[in-house]
């Protein structure tokens, strides 16, 4: 039989607790009924455990009920809050039309801000650093009296870096501009106190954080007016058409319940792991370390392998190592992230992204080191 092979790509998708599938196995066949229903018994049972999960969520991220909207995940969630926005503005008459982001976002906030910077908007893509982070002072100096939205992920679903959300909320209010994050690597992992930051719209997917894939949910904080983005329905404040997917959204509810039972807990655990993994990084030599060491997701490491065919040590590691060179959403192609950090497409190909996870063992970090190391002398002798 052969080896099981080792998952370290936890930033790619976790798998759903069993609690959670616990949690949804009732609403599949015995309260199946559709929640906007409001005629009868089942019908309002299947809205009494929407509006269970929705209070759950919100007290967990201590926002009002109100402003959460459930999604299909954090892509449609960017979508709603980008344009969502862009065309409540259109709609109003205001004169805001400028928009600004970061080069290493995600392309599901990338490709709506282009969309909308070919519909009559500018557009502002920001440099990082070779650390991954923007300078509070190039946002100030990018800032117009027509900005509309800023949006900047929360940490980085590839070299898992945290961008100082404060500071950039600061400038927002300042400026009058709304401040729209990508939660998607961070809800459920880290802290994220939206008042304090100064967050009007965050985006966030449930397969992220063990539990359910398609379902998410948009925080839309008061006084934030979007327009929606699919129609057909009033579902959601009306800011959505469909029927609500009862089962995904009571799973969203108790895995983020899981994750912040033990979030302290698993960010201890995991640097822990994450450090000793580097170690064995390290030690293959010619290693280097992609985004700041800090500040940093406990569970990411990001290395480029130099003097080896990118191709090549992928095309090895994956008959016993579950990784990947960046995002799952990328089709393969070398990562748009890692070279706004600098690097060359071919360095950008020989990276590893590693993701820990809740059930990531010492003896998975151990297995994997050796199995990357017996790798890499294979192809750097070749």
């Amino acid at each position: 039989m052969a080896n099981p092979v080792i998952y370290l790509d936890y930033q790619a998708t976790t798998p759903c607790e069993a609690a959670v599938v616990e949690a949804m196995a009732p609403l599949w066949n015995e309260w199946f009924a559709n929640p906007a229903s409001r005629g009868h018994r089942p019908g309002l049972q299947a809205a009494a455990a929407v509006e269970q999960a929705r209070q759950q969520i919100a007290a967990l991220l201590e926002v009002a009920a109100p402003e959460l909207v459930f999604t299909h995940g954090a892509t449609e969630a960017n979508n709603l809050a980008i344009k969502g926005l862009a065309e409540a503005e259109l709609e109003r008459g205001g004169a805001r039309r400028h928009l600004v982001t970061l080069a290493t976002e995600h392309q599901a906030v990338l490709a709506p801000l282009r969309y909308l910077s070919r519909h009559g908007f500018a557009l502002t893509v920001l440099p990082v650093g070779r650390d991954g982070l923007v300078e509070p002072e190039q946002l100030q100096a990018a800032l117009r009296p027509d900005t509309l939205l800023v949006s900047v992920m929360a940490a980085n679903n590839e070299i898992g870096v945290l961008q100082p959300l404060g500071a950039i909320g600061a400038l927002c209010r300042k400026h009058g501009a709304y401040f729209h994050c990508d939660g998607a690597q961070a809800v459920g992992h880290m802290a994220l106190p939206l008042e304090e930051l100064g967050i009007d719209l965050l985006s966030f997917s449930g397969h992220k954080l063990y539990g359910p894939k398609g379902i998410g949910a948009l925080v839309v904080r008061a006084g934030v007016t979007l327009l929606p983005q699919m129609h057909g329905g009033r579902q959601e404040q009306g800011l959505q058409a469909g029927t609500l997917a009862v089962p995904l959204i009571v799973g969203l509810a108790a895995a983020l319940q899981l994750c912040c039972s033990d979030q302290q807990a698993r960010i201890q655990q995991l640097a822990q792991l994450r450090d000793r993994l580097w170690q064995g990084c390290q030690a293959l030599g010619d290693v280097q370390l992609n985004g700041a060491a800090t500040p940093r997701l406990a569970h990411n490491l990001n290395i480029t392998v130099n003097g080896v065919d990118g191709n090549a040590l992928h095309r090895t590691l994956r008959r016993h190592l579950a990784v990947s060179s960046g995002s799952a959403c990328a089709s393969g192609s070398p990562s748009h992230v890692l070279q706004a950090l600098g690097l060359s497409r071919q360095q950008a190909a020989a990276s590893i992204r590693f993701g820990l996870g809740r059930h990531t063992s010492t003896s998975d970090i151990d297995s994997a080191c050796t199995l990357l190391q017996h790798c890499v002398e294979q192809l750097r002798h070749h």
